[in-house]
């Protein structure tokens, strides 16, 4: 089967890596050039839970047309960038081809829908992977929990349950669930918690953890994203926001959140798809969220001095 990926940073790296050791044909498309240069140079070093290696095999490009023929578009861009990245492929996407999109925060699926349409489009959660860019054509991850795929509007459907299986085949843990609403906002309360804080305070999750002013930041954060997630009727499966995230963020605290990463290496990141939405969607209840304001206007004004992202 040929399999696109499209943003190849460090999870859409690890998508490719094993869709393609499992001898899938996979086309990687990345706006890096030293990083496509990388992989068709010299092959995708990826290091970490799944093991240390090079992969050869996968053709990357910056051309989204090399897409073409492709029976699964994989969407791993940040948040930001995944309304470009539908509009680049739509030309590309076949009548029979599905899209699944994997980014961290909310509103991938409104900002495809702006785009092509959403038909043939399904949502995935990232679960515990921790992935990080160690430099061109190498990908590392502390991790590998799970993959979660759902219908946009929910409930099963075979499509759904044969693109688990497809997932799981390559090696990866992933299953179907009827409500990935409920799993994406689940997984926005553990990035609302670590992103921005992390980033503002320049720390890993265990860091994070272990200073209290930090820390009580942090749970605020998470205490308002859970209270407009509420507002939303998100059918949460945790009664206590506070244990989840602590749960999750002990789990790996040598970990750096992806836009804590960003912020380190002077790119601009994802904010406005995680801290950034928090004050967005309490805003249509009637709620503030004054942490998540607070910590997401911190991290603008900082952008506003970086130069344009890596080439």
């Amino acid at each position: 089967m040929k399999i696109a990926v499209v943003g190849a940073g460090a999870m859409g790296s690890v998508y490719a890596g094993l869709f393609a050791e499992a001898g899938h044909e996979v086309v990687a498309i990345d706006t890096w050039l030293h990083h496509v240069t990388a992989i068709n140079t010299s092959g995708l070093h990826l290091s970490g839970a799944s093991g240390d290696r090079v992969i050869t095999g996968i053709r990357a490009s910056t051309d989204p047309s090399e897409t073409a023929g492709a029976s699964l578009f994989i969407l791993a861009t940040k948040g930001g960038a995944v309304g470009e990245a539908a509009r680049a492929i739509m030309p590309y996407v076949g009548p029979d081809a599905l899209v699944i999109t994997i980014q961290n925060g909310l509103g991938a699926a409104e900002r495809i829908a702006a785009h092509m349409p959403t038909d043939r489009v399904l949502l995935g959660v990232a679960d515990g992977f921790g992935a990080s860019m160690k430099g061109p054509g190498h990908a590392h991850h502390n991790l590998m929990k799970l993959i979660r795929l759902g219908e946009i509007e929910g409930g099963n459907s075979d499509r759904l349950e044969k693109l688990a299986d497809l997932w799981r085949s390559v090696g990866f843990n992933a299953q179907a669930f009827p409500d990935i609403q409920q799993l994406i906002w689940e997984k926005f309360l553990c990035n609302v918690t670590t992103s921005a804080p992390c980033a503002v305070f320049g720390c890993t999750l265990g860091e994070l953890m272990a200073n209290p002013d930090w820390w009580r930041i942090a749970i605020g954060c998470a205490l308002e994203a859970y209270a407009a997630g509420n507002a939303e009727a998100v059918r949460f499966s945790f009664a206590d926001p506070i244990a989840y995230v602590t749960a999750f963020t002990a789990s790996m605290p040598a970990a750096r959140p992806s836009l804590a990463i960003d912020h380190l290496a002077g790119r601009r990141c994802e904010i406005d798809a995680i801290n950034g939405m928090v004050p967005v969607v309490a805003a249509r209840h009637g709620l503030a969220a004054p942490y998540n304001d607070a910590l997401a206007t911190v991290i603008r004004a900082r952008e506003s001095s970086f130069g344009k992202d890596r080439t």
